[in-house]
């Protein structure tokens, strides 16, 4: 079992809990997230907010909450099933400021028949905002789920929207 290590950063939509591996971020726990998501704890971790990928997705989240970034890099660890997995690698490639609906995650995923999965596999998406779930949409255009809540999905996609060149 590797180690984890954790770090508490301040944003504009409350206290984020964030868990690092050596090998990269491991998860972005938000405000009341345990609740919104049946109760599942935390796994216990080692306070540590020197710790080099703690460090580095502290930087990258603070200058993207004050639109100072548009993107991460930093490198990430996470733990799924190999379908949750092509999810997620499918949600890094809707960019800041886009947004997409569950069925063009899984028609881009080559499983158009699989909408529900996909958006099984979007709400566990461990590391939101790094990759920006928020960006998801219902087919209507609706807002749907989200670890921070929805006032959380709100206030990302009106950030994005009013800081996007030319808006």
């Amino acid at each position: 079992m590797d180690r984890l290590c954790s770090a508490t950063i301040d944003s504009p939509l409350g206290t984020l809990t964030l868990l690092a591996s050596d090998a990269g971020l491991r998860a972005v726990r938000w405000p009341g997230e345990d609740e919104r998501r049946g109760g599942r704890p935390a796994p216990a971790a080692l306070e540590s907010p020197d710790q080099r990928w703690i460090r580095t997705a502290t930087e990258q989240l603070s200058a993207w909450f004050q639109g100072e970034r548009t993107g991460f890099d930093v490198p990430l660890d996470l733990r799924g099933t190999p379908f949750q997995l092509e999810v997620w690698c499918a949600l890094a490639a809707v960019g800041w400021g886009a947004t997409a609906s569950y069925a063009d995650l899984a028609n881009a995923i080559g499983r158009p028949r699989a909408t529900r999965a996909v958006g099984a596999a979007v709400g566990r998406n461990p590391v939101a905002p790094v990759l920006g779930c928020h960006r998801i949409l219902g087919s209507d255009g609706s807002l749907t789920g989200f670890a921070g809540g929805l006032d959380a999905k709100r206030w990302l996609l009106a950030r994005e929207d009013s800081l996007r060149p030319g808006a």
